[in-house]
């Protein structure tokens, strides 16, 4: 079973490459949407660093100077076991302990506004990656989830917290498990945040979430809340970008 997956007393036969020397950086910010990568390169000082190599595709890792300090930067592909490959992936790239990943979520609460900022606190682990970082349970806890909220408190970024549901299948989110989870305290769906968070915490990395209240689950039938083509408080949206990258300031100036 999937549950007896976690194996900390052997060695993995495969291991992410380390490289010593790896330039360092303040922090990662992580993106799923082309969209704002396209944005980052049009707007920010940008050079390429390196690669995240797959079959499906080589993801290029870049790096950002702002306001005297380095930041790396890219977009993943979704979903739990690539984004969490990835991030191992980037050590060959680049050395640091701080991530922030920033997407959209669906909604499971519809007193939650459209484009608003969701702070993970937990993630239910309804995927596959997480049961290999660390012993089963239920839930991953995101222990910088009060250093996200400190963020948004100070900067007065409208903000909400609670947990979130990890899923590998956005097709099986059934009305009876979004039930579930809605009454164990879940306010989003996504695909990353347990792996990624897992990982994190077997790595002994620190990873700092948020997403956009996007499409609302929370209603007799799927309501997508957008137009076709927006782009404002949606995941695409440019000034979610802006947030992840104080964000990333933020973390690192807390060092």
């Amino acid at each position: 079973m999937i549950a007896n997956s976690f194996d900390d007393k052997t060695c993995a036969k495969l291991n992410p490459d380390l490289t010593a020397n790896a330039p360092k950086v303040d922090a990662c910010i992580i993106t799923f949407s082309k969209r704002i990568e396209e944005y980052v390169l049009a707007n920010y000082s940008c050079t390429r660093m390196g690669w995240s190599r797959c079959a499906c595709g080589d993801m290029p890792i870049y790096r950002i100077d702002h306001c005297g300090r380095r930041y790396a930067f890219f977009l993943s592909y979704e979903g739990a076991a690539m984004c969490t490959a990835m991030v191992e992936d980037t050590h060959v790239v680049f050395s640091t302990d701080k991530y922030v990943l920033f997407g959209g979520a669906g909604c499971l609460n519809k007193e939650i506004a459209r484009g608003k900022a969701m702070v993970p606190t937990a993630a239910y682990r309804d995927e596959g990656t997480s049961y290999h970082y660390a012993p089963a349970s239920d839930y991953v806890d995101m222990p910088n989830a009060p250093v996200v909220a400190d963020f948004m408190e100070e900067n007065g970024i409208p903000y909400v917290l609670g947990k979130t549901w990890t899923t590998d299948a956005i097709f099986r989110e059934t009305e009876g498990n979004m039930e579930r989870r809605k009454a164990e305290g879940c306010i989003s769906v996504e695909m990353e945040s347990a792996g990624v968070q897992a990982m994190c915490s077997f790595r002994g990395l620190q990873l700092y979430a948020f997403f956009t209240s996007g499409d609302l689950l929370d209603a007799p039938k799927w309501d997508a809340r957008m137009k076709e083509g927006q782009v404002e408080h949606t995941q695409h949206d440019p000034g979610h970008f802006e947030i992840a990258l104080a964000l990333a300031e933020y973390v690192s100036t807390r060092a």
